[in-house]
């Protein structure tokens, strides 16, 4: 596949919640309610003005009654996220009950005061009615998301909004997500193996099979299907130049077919998929190749697949995706930037010192759209192992190798921990245009303050190789997102003059 010239388009989001959202006022008995309704229309407009689609309740919520009134007014809107907004200092009873009883996430917010003039007759005393809101919030243990700046004017407060629809549809999609894995792990990477039950507490439904079952599933797939044809076309007109192995494509298009069709006959009581699939050692011998390309595809399409059987995995590729609607993939934080290749300017290493610099590297499963070439290639350290090296490969056939792109990226990963609970770490900063001169597909990762980050946060957190990626900064989305999942335990990196918990400053 040739050199991208210019940034690929980002695509339609597949496998994802479309979110509704309503605004819904609130009014203090004691304020007049035309106060907050004609706030809610300026902040209606605003919000419209920056792209968004609000439903805008008619009900304004004074009380009880009112509360359940609004309730049943956006869920027949078909709304699935909200943002209550005290238009005055607002009841916070009857607004807690309704996020108590809304079924998907609510934000709140409330109005600053516009002018001078307005003070005398029309001040609305919202700022601090967003403590007594809070507080009931927390009598009702409700984690409702309030944005670092609450209050504000129309304008403020709905690129605030903007963003809490981001954080919506990574939390609804989490919601409604299932996660189908084929294989126990592989020996000896005990990191892929986690307790599932942090993923039940979060609603995330878990279906585990044999490789054997997978194997079964594309034994069932008639190498003639025409669904099978056509990715197979899809799959030499994407790789370009890059198809190395033509012969390969049918067996790889087979695969893609099957995992398809079991996602789609499994679903059950979930809308939305991810996978977290053995692939390897007994991967190759029984099917003929590495599945590494397929997966690249199928996060491509929405439908993360981890290496490895790493179910936090996939989950964690699942949100990144959710959270910027580009593609997300999953690398190993592998090795060490040699000097010779480390650039000598600040300003070439994104602001990063050299120490901060790591290769993010797996066999090639990144999408093609994220990357800078890349080529259908075969698996080198697998073909150490399993075939003759004096040989031509073939069952290790089916990377996608080549230069990760340069791009803002963000490193993070949520982690099921040995005790049950959850830990994440979010790390933002630049993948650099720099020829990794190695195998596989990889790029150079530029983080200022990794180098501590990855000894107090990675390492003293007991996080295991496996971090996802995505190809964009939303650092700020994950951690309202994986905030609002209930996971307390986010380590992010320091700048120098802070020091870790257990950093040793002598």
């Amino acid at each position: 596949m040739s050199e991208k010239k210019k940034s690929a388009p980002r695509p339609k989001l597949k496998n994802a919640p479309k979110v509704k959202l309503a605004l819904v006022g609130v009014s203090r008995d004691c304020f007049s309610e035309d106060l907050t309704r004609n706030r809610l229309k300026l902040l209606a407009r605003a919000h419209r003005d920056a792209g968004g689609r609000p439903y805008t309740c008619k009900t304004i919520i004074s009380n009880e009654t009112e509360a359940m009134t609004a309730l049943g007014e956006v869920l027949e809107a078909g709304c699935n996220a909200a943002v209550i907004y005290l238009g005055n200092f607002g009841p916070e009873g009857p607004l807690a009950i309704f996020a108590e009883e809304f079924p998907g996430p609510v934000m709140a917010c409330a109005a600053a005061e516009e002018t001078t003039a307005s003070l005398a007759n029309d001040r609305g005393d919202a700022f601090c009615g967003m403590l007594n809101a809070s507080y009931n919030f927390n009598l009702r243990s409700l984690n409702v998301y309030i944005p670092e700046a609450p209050v504000g004017l129309p304008d403020q407060l709905a690129a605030e909004i903007t963003h809490f629809e981001t954080v919506a549809r990574v939390l609804l999609g989490v919601w409604d997500l299932k996660v189908f894995s084929f294989g126990p792990r592989p020996q000896d990477f005990y990191a892929c193996n986690a307790p599932i039950k942090p993923l039940y507490d979060l609603g995330v439904e878990v279906m585990e099979n044999s490789e054997l079952d997978l194997l079964t599933l594309l034994n069932e797939v008639d190498p003639k299907d025409s669904a099978v044809r056509r990715v197979e076309k899809a799959m030499a007109a994407e790789l370009g130049e890059g198809n190395t192995y033509p012969d390969l494509l049918p067996k790889l298009a087979r695969y893609e077919v099957t995992l398809k069709r079991f996602a789609a006959a499994n679903l059950g009581s979930r809308q939305y998929a991810v996978f977290a699939n053995k692939c390897w050692p007994a991967f190759e011998p029984n099917f003929g190749f590495v599945p590494c390309y397929i997966n690249s595809r199928m996060s491509a399409q929405g439908i993360p697949i981890s290496c490895e059987v790493d179910i936090y995995g996939a989950f964690s590729e699942y949100l990144g995706y959710l959270a910027t609607g580009l593609p997300a993939t999953l690398l190993d934080l592998n090795n060490t930037v040699p000097p010779d290749m480390t650039p000598k300017s600040a300003k070439a290493r994104a602001g990063a010192a050299p120490e901060d610099l790591f290769m993010g590297f797996h066999c090639g499963n990144t999408p093609s759209s994220c990357m800078k070439n890349c080529a259908l290639n075969y698996q080198v350290i697998m073909h150490r192992l399993m075939e003759d090296p004096d040989l031509p490969p073939n069952i290790t056939r089916g990377t996608l190798e080549g230069q990760i792109a340069a791009s803002p990226t963000t490193v993070y990963r949520v982690q099921g921990t040995a005790d049950g609970d959850l830990a994440a770490y979010i790390s933002q900063g630049q993948i650099l245009d720099i020829d990794p001169c190695t195998f596989g597909g990889l790029g150079v990762f530029a983080i200022p303050d990794f180098a501590r980050f990855y000894r107090h946060v990675l390492i003293e957190g007991a996080f295991p190789h496996h971090a996802a990626v995505a190809f964009d900064h939303a650092g700020k989305v994950l951690f309202d997102a994986i905030k609002l999942l209930g996971v307390d335990n986010i380590g992010t990196p320091l700048p120098a003059a802070v020091p870790y918990r257990t950093e040793n400053r002598f």
